[in-house]
């Protein structure tokens, strides 16, 4: 006997951001599609848009840029998105869709750390 989910949404396909910059397309083929897939696919702030979710918005997309990182940061705030990943104080940092921040305004320095975490 099979079990229905109904109302389910289906689960949508992530492009993963290559570190390479597209070499991976060409014919020259190398290692550094293994190493994007373990690295950093997707960084977003989820806040209500007030003015400390816009800070903490800034700083994660600094934090970004100093480390080098060829990745967007998405800024959500659509309730109904972030209730999913179960945040209740924003605002919060989700990477590679674990949040790993949440309830306080982090300044570049401490995002590189955390970047530094989940890029491992």
């Amino acid at each position: 006997m099979s079990l229905f989910h109904f109302g389910r949404k289906k689960e949508e396909k992530k492009e993963i951001v290559c570190a390479c910059g597209g070499c991976c397309e060409s014919e020259v083929k190398s290692n550094c599609c293994a190493e994007a897939t373990s690295g950093i696919n997707s960084i977003k702030v989820l806040g209500a848009g007030c003015k400390s979710c816009h800070a903490q918005y800034e700083n994660v997309k600094d934090a970004v840029k100093s480390t080098g990182l060829s990745v967007e940061v998405e800024y959500i705030t659509d309730m109904q998105k972030i209730m999913e990943y179960g945040v209740m104080s924003m605002p919060a940092i989700v990477i590679n869709e674990k949040v790993v921040s949440m309830g306080k305004v982090l300044k570049a320095a401490e995002v590189e750390k955390l970047l530094h975490q989940s890029d491992r």
